[in-house]
């Protein structure tokens, strides 16, 4: 990583910007924040007017693009998951902020009030639709009824009111405690929900007592300006509602031919703009003289050249290029984590934790293998296995074109997948105990029998757990002592000699001297006397180097050591925890269909594949999580810190444009 100064004339700072952004190579630091001393001969920049003209056009592109974008027709659910569909993607000229300010302006003027006002048209004619939809379901319940809609009004002597009730006893008891009013209903709904439609009459004298009683116990209907029977009315509501939809499909039909022909246009002309916005706003990073622009930033070593050979031609030698190898401190460059494109996923897990400083190791590598192997110890089950690593092989090769997340995350699936299988059949374990007691029909039976090297396989984990654990255990103190020999080659590159061998390598003889010890005193191990002492040696200098960098707390890393250790316990704990419930889903499936026969069997697949499923989501959920833990908390407690900042070239980012090339 190197820290880059570009002091170039203003004629040519736009296009080296623009070439910038399009090669993607240097993250342009703010001056004024990071290096305020360049302000001594420098002053800042203001904000170019031309970003508000972006932002207004971006505002309106986005209008016409929300419209249309809803009438985009594209598959769903099983059918979008089934068929992806590629982005189309517009092949474009490399043109000036004003050429495509004008092609964006002629693009608006002939599309945007159509678009706008069909749209209104539309939410219009929705509006009168509902309107008519609410008219036709209220006259319809008074077709029985033999009376003229236009009698639904107040005269002076005679009120007459239409609509529901749910309390009808109470309305009839109102209206009968009154010689002035008068009532007929009729019963709809169902009996869960009784409902009555009613007609309500009564003499002016009593409008009090009406709007009383509607405001209480009815809901009223409103047919204003309607006239005839209610047979009549419906017919002619019915043609307008038909006259509503034809005037609503000729709208749609003409958005939808605007959205096939300008959706996409628009949407590389709205990335168009933004790109430029974004070339604009970054010029509150720079400062300037009369004549010139100051910009800086950071740059991997392998692009410098390149980048400088583009500033030269660009700027035709009025630029001044100069560049220094950052420290660690002031400086505090940014971090570009180098991994694999198999390894794309791992960088997620780092990312999660914190991004390792300056001058730090990078374990992405190693945090993704033990990830794999862990998460397969964990799960332990070579029937979940199979169907991890059968789902994301589906996974990478139908979606990985569609989506670079889906094919690097379907890849890890596949590694977790296949590492999980192995295990399961090393263990004895296939959906538990499927194939012995559903197949072999004898539990005691193994999946296979084979013995390598002396060896005698599978293993099973709940017959056998002290071997597993012993793996476990093994495994554990490969990792703890990476991280140990990690840190040893980051003291040495850091020059932190003394820290390299007190906090470091102390731990290499106190665990061989203290293991010896062990084996000997505690698990009656048969050592030599010269052994003994080599290892009572080893020990008491372990010991000492470690309290030289510790001090008298160095007890409590010593037993935190030994409880970092014990954690890996966990990968026997969720193996027979995976292989346990299994076995007990096999074992109340066959119950079942045992205890009823007819129905039981035909349950029995039913049962195992809801059980199975939901064990397998839980049990690889917690693989998952105490694998991370066991990176996070045992593994990068040895060596690794973190705290940087990721390194983010300013590049830009293109989803529905490529520049042509010449």
């Amino acid at each position: 990583m190197k820290k880059i100064s570009v002091m170039i004339h203003q004629d040519y700072a736009e296009d080296v910007v623009k070439a910038l952004h399009e090669t993607g190579f240097v993250e342009i630091i703010d001056i004024i924040k990071e290096d305020p001393a360049s302000l001594k001969q420098t002053i800042p920049i203001s904000q170019n007017p031309e970003i508000s003209t972006c932002m207004t056009y971006e505002t309106r592109l986005t209008r016409l693009i929300d419209i249309l974008n809803k009438r985009k027709k594209t598959p769903r659910g099983i059918r979008a998951l089934l068929h992806p569909q590629l982005q189309e993607i517009i092949t474009i000229q490399d043109r000036s902020f004003h050429d495509i300010c004008s092609s964006t302006e002629y693009k608006l003027n002939n599309l945007e009030k159509q678009v706008i006002t069909n749209e209104e048209k539309l939410s219009s004619l929705e509006e009168q639709k509902n309107t008519l939809v609410k008219e036709i379901e209220q006259i319809s319940l008074l077709q029985e009824f033999d009376v003229d809609l236009s009698d639904f009004n107040e005269s002076p002597f005679v009120i007459i009111k239409a609509g529901k009730t749910v309390n009808l006893p109470l309305v009839e008891q109102s209206v009968n405690s009154s010689d002035h009013l008068a009532i007929q209903s009729k019963e709809i709904g169902t009996r869960k929900k009784k409902e009555w439609v009613f007609i309500l009459i009564g003499h002016s004298s009593e409008k009090e007592t009406i709007e009383k009683l509607c405001k209480e116990n009815i809901s009223l209907f409103d047919f204003q300006y309607r006239s005839g029977s209610p047979k009549k009315a419906v017919k002619a509501l019915l043609k307008q509602q038909k006259e509503i939809e034809n005037q609503q499909n000729e709208i749609n039909s003409e958005l939808d031919v605007q959205t096939k022909k300008y959706l996409t246009e628009l949407h590389a002309l709205r990335e168009e703009l933004q790109i430029e916005r974004l070339r604009k706003e970054i010029s509150k990073n720079f400062t300037k003289t009369d004549k010139t622009y100051l910009i800086k930033g950071w740059i991997l070593e392998k692009h410098e050249e390149q980048v400088q050979t583009v500033i030269d031609a660009i700027s035709k030698g009025y630029a001044v290029y100069s560049s220094e190898i950052p420290s660690s401190n002031p400086d505090n460059p940014p971090i570009y984590l180098d991994t694999p494109k198999w390894a794309a996923s791992f960088k997620t897990f780092l990312t999660l934790f914190a991004i390792p400083k300056y001058h730090e190791l990078n374990p992405t590598i190693f945090l993704g293998i033990f990830f794999i192997l862990f998460f397969g110890l964990m799960l332990g089950d070579a029937g979940y296995g199979l169907v991890i690593l059968l789902l994301s092989l589906f996974g990478y090769f139908r979606f990985g074109k569609f989506s670079l997340m889906i094919k690097n995350w379907s890849f890890l699936g596949i590694w977790l997948g296949l590492s999980t299988t192995v295990v399961g059949f090393l263990t004895n374990s296939f959906f538990g105990d499927f194939i012995p007691r559903f197949v072999y029909h004898n539990t005691e039976q193994k999946l296979y029998s084979v013995t390598i090297a002396g060896v005698h396989l599978p293993v099973d984990a709940l017959d056998d757990p002290l071997l597993i654990l012993t793996v476990a255990l093994i495994f554990g103190l490969i990792h703890l002592n990476l991280g140990l020999i990690l840190g040893v080659i980051q003291a040495v590159r850091q020059r932190r000699y003394k820290t390299m061998i007190t906090q470091y390598f102390s731990w290499f003889p106190l665990e061989i001297g203290g293991g010896l010890l062990i084996g000997s005193f505690i698990l009656k191990w048969e050592i030599g006397f010269p052994l003994l002492i080599i290892a009572g040696v080893l020990t008491l200098l372990g010991i000492l180097l470690f309290f030289i960098h510790a001090g008298p707390i160095g007890f409590f890393g010593i037993t935190g050591y030994i409880g970092d250790w014990l954690s890996y316990a966990r990968l026997l704990a969720l193996g027979l925890a995976t292989s346990g419930m299994a076995l007990a889903f096999n074992v109340v499936a066959q119950l079942l269909s045992d205890i009823i026969p007819l129905i039981g069997i035909i349950l029995l697949p039913i049962l195992l594949i809801i059980m199975h499923t939901a064990n397998l989501v839980i049990q690889a959920l917690g693989a998952g999580v105490h694998s991370l833990r066991l990176q996070y908390v045992e593994f990068f407690n040895r060596f690794y810190e973190g705290g940087g900042q990721e390194f983010t070239p300013f590049k830009s980012q293109r989803i529905y444009t490529k520049i042509e090339e010449k």
